[in-house]
C-alpha cells in the first residue's frame, strides 16, 4: 500500500468498513478534516496543477470555478469505496466545502490515494452544481477527464464539455481514471 500525504488508520480503513458494513454510507464527522487542513491541501494541489500542467496557470484564469480534492482515498477488499474532502474556489477564494464518495464492486485489494481537480468552464454548469443537493458525475453533469501528450499546452486542447477533470497520483497526472459515479455533496466546515 502506498499513501500520499498524512493518513491515519481512521481515514483509510474506516471508510471501507463503513461501506462494507453499513450499506455504502459514510459518517463524515468521523473522518472529517478541518477547513484549515482542507485549504492547506487545496493550496498544495493547485500549486502542483500549475507546475505539472503546461499552461495550467493561464487555463485556471479562464475557469468559472475550481473544485479541488487534495486527497481521495480508495480502499477495498472486493467491495471498495472512495472518500475525500475538498473545496470549491471561485476567483481564487474558497466559497464552499464538499466531499466526494464513490463505491465499486469487483476485484480490488488495498488502498490508494489520488488528487482530483474539476475545472468549471461554464457558468451555468457551475451554478447547477452549486444548487444541487448531491451532484453525481455522469448523471447530473458530464466531466471530461483530460488526456494529452507530454509537452502539449493545456490551452491548445479543445474542450467540448463544460467541466474538465484532472486526476493526479503519486507519479503525476493519471490518464486512465474516471470520475463517473462519484457523488459530490456540500459539507459544513
Amino acid at each position: 500500500m502506498y499513501f500520499n500525504g498524512k493518513l491515519t488508520l481512521q481515514r483509510v480503513l474506516l471508510p471501507w468498513l463503513l461501506l462494507s458494513g453499513a450499506g455504502f454510507s459514510f459518517s463524515g464527522n468521523v473522518i472529517a478534516a478541518s477547513a484549515q487542513e482542507i485549504n492547506i491541501g487545496v493550496n498544495a494541489t493547485m500549486e502542483r496543477f500549475r507546475n505539472e500542467i503546461t499552461g495550467g496557470s493561464l487555463f485556471l484564469k479562464n475557469a468559472k470555478g475550481v473544485l479541488v480534492f487534495p486527497n481521495v482515498i480508495k480502499a477495498g477488499i472486493g467491495i471498495g469505496g472512495e472518500y475525500g474532502e475538498g473545496a470549491l474556489r471561485i476567483g481564487g477564494k474558497t466559497v464552499d466545502y464538499y466531499n466526494t464518495v464513490a463505491a465499486s464492486i469487483g476485484f480490488q485489494l488495498g488502498a490508494q490515494s489520488k488528487s482530483a481537480v474539476l475545472v468549471f468552464l461554464d457558468s451555468k454548469a457551475l451554478e447547477k452544481f452549486r444548487l444541487s443537493d448531491g451532484w453525481k458525475a455522469g448523471v447530473d453533469g458530464s466531466v471530461a477527464v483530460i488526456k494529452w501528450g507530454v509537452g502539449e499546452d493545456i490551452n491548445t486542447v479543445d474542450f467540448k464539455d463544460p467541466i474538465a477533470g484532472f486526476v493526479f497520483g503519486n507519479k503525476g497526472l493519471m490518464y486512465n481514471l474516471t470520475l463517473e459515479g462519484s457523488k459530490f455533496t456540500k459539507i459544513n466546515k
